[in-house]
């Protein structure tokens, strides 16, 4: 166990245990304490469904020919693999020294955060069955596994001692991954902020959180860049700086006024991430580095001059906020920045230099997309009324074709209203991303997924195994990307959401993303459809 005698702002000298007994409060544990060894897979759990493969017996069944369009390829050297989170899949939240997140006090204690009252106590219990893990997506063909990191399990503070408990964990996961043939690729940080850095100077609101979060990649980097060769810095950071303003009374009161705090964390985030690449590329200049974006294709709703405005608006104020710094000229888009730079410090020269070209590869987790039209009332009105509920974006967006009358796809499971099924729209997007941001390494798609309606409703194995509609998506998605490599977008890899079920945030347990069903009570795991889905389109298309 790390002690530290760290003054903490809020009382005298706290211990790691004060830490977690004064602001978190006793937390769960599962039965599995200790890293377990894999058990061999049985071959039937390997069987892929029906609908893919037809076996010999029972005979009869007829189904549409689906041929192979043989101008499709997956280059030999496109990547392809699965993708989870610390905080959502290790559990073991106490274990060797974790210091408490942000999300542990979310969770934990304050009230309808977490609609289901659910935490990541114990989630997949990946922590300890991570060895189970990496051997069953192996055995299921897929050579790619990215994962985060838990900051306040390297760092319980934050900053600080070290726990070299967490280093020797993480050591092994890595070591596990490549005895299998799996690579690994790591991402330091997935919105698990430690809860120190958040209760002493208010975590990413604060330009304190630079140098701390270079020190935490400085330690990460030198001790794994010679084994791992893919980084992402943060993960989605549209959405972790959306968080702001936290809860009140839960964490250490700013004086950032909360409509500026996204933007104010974007700052900052853009300042870490850009000196953490630097970092990285000082250690070993071969790395690849880049973070991870997020948000989808923004179509424009009707063919009107507002809406074509409403667009770029979009685009200014979601994927470009963060890519045009990195990839075009180290600082915001124009409509962006006509907003924040009436409250921000701008970028100087040497921070834009900085920022500028701190990406390797475009990787963007791009799930679906939305149209996009004028409020109402107007942009020019919208923008002079900070008051008005778009305000300062001062675009709105729909799932509906323009005769609101179709949705552009199905949805799915309504803890995830933002997601509908989008593929017909994945070409355009991709051209979009090489076309806009000219990435040197190509694009990558780092997250992508659907949530099976109703998923959490069923209670048979059977009917949970089947999973038509993200069957469907990951076909359909990776049959776009196909379209997209034959018209000459430099699509480089993909990363399924997720590896399985999982604490999805604020929806608990209650939203399904996996190709693999965990039961929570005996943390037992099982291949959906989609798994096999999801390899065979690879298995078919890509080049030997």
């Amino acid at each position: 166990m790390v002690k530290s005698s760290i003054l903490y702002p809020h009382s005298s000298f706290l211990n790691l245990p004060d830490l977690w007994d004064l602001y978190v409060g006793p937390v769960s544990t599962f039965s599995i304490n200790t890293t377990v060894q894999p058990t061999p897979i049985p071959s039937s759990s390997l069987i892929p469904p029906p609908s893919l493969y037809y076996p010999s017996f029972p005979t009869g069944q007829q189904v549409p020919l689906q041929s192979k369009n043989e101008s499709w390829s997956f280059p030999s050297t496109f990547w392809y693999g699965v993708a989870g989170a610390s905080y959502q899949i290790e559990g073991a939240v106490k274990a060797e020294g974790r210091g408490p997140s942000i999300w542990d006090v979310l969770s934990h204690r304050v009230p309808d955060y977490v609609i289901t009252n659910e935490t990541g106590d114990v989630a997949d219990n990946n922590y300890y069955q991570y060895k189970e893990d990496i051997a069953r997506i192996a055995a299921l063909g897929i050579k790619t596994y990215s994962f985060s990191l838990s900051w306040s399990r390297i760092l319980p503070f934050g900053k600080g001692p070290v726990n070299e408990q967490a280093l020797l964990h993480y050591d092994d996961l890595i070591d596990t991954c490549l005895s299998y043939g799996v690579t690994p690729m790591v991402t330091l940080y997935h919105w698990d902020l430690p809860l120190f850095l958040q209760n002493t100077y208010g975590g990413w609101l604060s330009e304190d959180i630079v140098a701390d979060y270079t020190e935490y990649a400085r330690i990460v980097f030198t001790r794994w860049s010679s084994k791992v060769h893919y980084w992402f810095t943060v993960n989605e950071p549209i959405v972790f700086c959306g968080f702001y303003p936290l809860p009140e009374n839960y964490f250490k009161a700013t004086s950032v006024p909360k409509k500026q705090q996204p933007y104010s964390c974007g700052h900052n985030v853009l300042l870490a991430h850009s000196a953490a690449y630097r970092l990285g590329k000082s250690i070993n200049d071969s790395l690849s580095i880049s973070f991870k974006n997020n948000g989808g294709y923004k179509i424009q709703r009707t063919d009107s001059a507002a809406d074509a405005e409403a667009v770029q608006r979009a685009w200014d104020f979601n994927e470009g906020w963060f890519a045009n710094p990195t990839f075009i000229n180290g600082d915001y888009p124009s409509n962006l920045k006509t907003y924040v730079e009436t409250f921000l410090t701008p970028f100087t020269q040497d921070q834009k230099a900085q920022i500028n070209g701190s990406c390797d590869i475009f990787a963007h987790d791009a799930y679906t997309s939305d149209f996009i039209m004028a409020p109402d009332s107007g942009i020019a009105a919208c923008v002079s009324n900070s008051s008005n509920a778009l305000y300062p974006g001062c675009y709105n967006t729909t799932k509906l074709y323009a005769n609101n009358y179709w949705a552009m796809g199905p949805a799915s499971d309504p803890g995830s209203p933002w997601l509908y099924k989008a593929t017909d729209w994945v070409p355009a997007f991709l051209h979009y991303m090489q076309d806009t941001w000219k990435p040197k390494g190509g694009v990558a798609i780092t997250e992508f997924g659907m949530s099976e309606p109703y998923e959490e409703l069923r209670t048979d194995l059977a009917s949970i195994l089947i999973d038509p509609l993200r069957s469907a998506y990951y076909r359909d998605y990776l049959s776009a990307i196909l379209i997209a490599l034959s018209e000459g977008v430099n699509v480089v890899g993909t990363l399924a959401w997720s590896i399985y079920d999982n604490m999805e945030w604020s929806q608990g347990y209650s939203v399904k993303f996996g190709i693999q069903f965990v039961n929570l009570t005996t943390q037992e795991r099982f291949f959906k459809a989609s798994a096999f889905e999801y390899v065979n389109m690879f298995n078919v298309y890509q080049d030997k």
